[in-house]
């Protein structure tokens, strides 16, 4: 069964990307099957850190975006929004060029939750970063708690 309330549309979730921080990272998302979505982000000098290294925080930008698109394709976009509450990341390997490509899986889909563990692998398919996503469902109208 699929976890979407809709097929992801690529297309639109690329264009969505337009005139924000998953454009100038170069975030394109590429696919999804019933229980998961992908997308990946560019290793070059606007992600790296002064070290030659991706930048954790740039992974951990690539890990908010996957996760928060998976949440925005399973809710009621007319009723309800997404908002990231909390990420973490644990950084395994180094990455100094091509592209990472981060996969978000739902671990929790709850009415006012959902909880995303996303897998980042470099070029190789090598397990780069491991990030867990807790989102908000929050209904229009409302606003959420910090924001």
């Amino acid at each position: 069964m699929s976890l979407w309330r809709d097929p992801p549309d690529l297309e639109a979730l690329n264009a969505k990307q337009h005139g924000t921080i998953g454009q100038a990272l170069d975030i394109r998302f590429e696919r999804y099957d019933e229980q998961s979505l992908t997308a990946s982000m560019v290793v070059d000098g606007r992600t790296r850190q002064p070290y030659g290294l991706l930048h954790g925080g740039a992974s951990v930008v690539l890990a908010e975006t996957v996760g928060s698109s998976a949440s925005y394709l399973c809710i009621d976009t007319e009723r309800f929004y997404c908002v990231g509450i909390e990420v973490n990341a644990n950084h395994l390997r180094a990455v100094r060029s091509g592209r990472v490509t981060a996969t978000a899986r739902p671990v929790h889909i709850g009415r006012s939750t959902h909880v995303w563990d996303i897998r980042l692998a470099d070029d190789n398919g090598t397990l780069t970063c491991i990030s867990r996503l807790t989102v908000a469902v929050v209904a229009r109208g409302e606003t959420p708690a910090g924001h």
